[in-house]
């Protein structure tokens, strides 16, 4: 891979849902204010069925609970709303957070909550096609235009987006994807792409797609697809695992056990994985915080990624790296 010349300045994001193990609810808007005392850049909701906040709501809380931080959702299930209703939801988060609000969406993955809403869950191709529909739509009224669209899935008759969006020319979009299809898409629309591994069916992220040479491909086929437009694409991961330790290689032995166990169990055992890879890989990070500092410059230097993601369990751990990484 060709390293990426001009690299963007490091971004930090963290996020919340606001379930029991954060405190519930009611501590929320207390996590995101932590979130902002620390330095991040974002806060971000996921959207699930689950034990959590829901997330447009949340969102509207936090443009008043919080002043710098951007805020953002990681990410909406396409599925789940109607373009032309969502982009009126976020346009007035945007006004109501002062142009604050970066928009994550993508095309939905976890089966089970669909069947639980009863809300069909189509095949992935279908999936994909009403995302890019839907994304074309959302451009167009969160930028105030008067969208006319007539597509397989959405059909716009002279609407015009209000309120118009505190920026301009409307919120960066942002669309996480791993396999290829869902990149391709990603390159086409997205001001800001989630570098994700790709997952198993039952929504297991496979470790062999967790190294840094499986990345940095990821990263090389957004490049291809997004041709012109991959300069002004923001690249982002989100950190799996993050630990505190003086001693790297022997927390990399431990894990390497710990996935042979089947921890954690959000992770597909598909490959061997070697110590290299744990010390390597964008998503695990293990050391002193310097060490974890140099790792990330590394993972930058090596696929253009700069936008770095981290759990809500790990907010905390993980601030005092950012000091060291602040505008760099």
């Amino acid at each position: 891979m060709s390293e990426p010349g001009n690299l963007r300045k490091f971004r930090f994001g963290a996020g919340g849902e606001g379930n029991k193990d954060e405190g519930g609810a009611r501590k929320f808007v207390k996590l995101a204010q932590t979130a902002e005392e620390y330095g991040y850049d974002t806060f971000a909701i996921p959207d699930h069925l689950g034990n959590q906040v829901g997330p447009i709501a949340a969102l509207g809380a936090l443009t008043q609970a919080t002043s710098t931080i951007r805020l953002g959702t990681s990410v909406l299930a396409n599925g789940w709303r109607h373009p032309a209703l969502l982009a009126k939801e976020a346009t007035t988060i945007d006004v109501l957070s002062k142009g604050r609000l970066e928009l994550g969406i993508g095309a939905g993955w976890m089966k089970e909550e669909f069947d639980k809403a009863g809300i069909e869950f189509e095949s992935p191709g279908v999936r994909i096609r009403r995302l890019d529909e839907a994304l074309t739509v959302l451009d167009g009224l969160m930028r105030g235009e008067t969208v006319n669209f007539e597509g397989e899935f959405y059909q716009i008759n002279g609407l015009e987006g209000s309120p118009r969006p505190r920026q301009g020319p409307r919120p960066p979009i942002a669309v996480g994807g791993g396999g290829p299809k869902m990149l391709a898409l990603a390159a086409k629309h997205a001001d800001i792409i989630s570098v994700a591994p790709s997952t198993t069916p039952d929504g297991k992220m496979k470790l062999s797609d967790m190294t840094i040479e499986k990345t940095a491909e990821r990263v090389d086929r957004i490049r291809e697809a997004a041709g012109e437009r991959f300069d002004d694409i923001e690249l982002n991961w989100t950190i799996a695992v993050i630990v505190i330790t003086d001693d790297r290689e022997a927390t990399a032995e431990m894990a390497l056990k710990a996935l042979e166990q089947g921890y954690p169990p959000n992770i597909e055992r598909d490959t061997e994985f070697t110590v290299e890879d744990v010390l390597h890989s964008p998503y695990l990070a293990m050391g002193t915080f310097e060490e974890i500092a140099d790792q990330i410059r590394e993972v930058r230097r090596r696929t253009s990624m700069s936008y770095v993601g981290v759990f809500p369990t790990q907010m905390d751990a993980f601030a005092p790296v950012i000091q060291l990484l602040k505008g760099e």
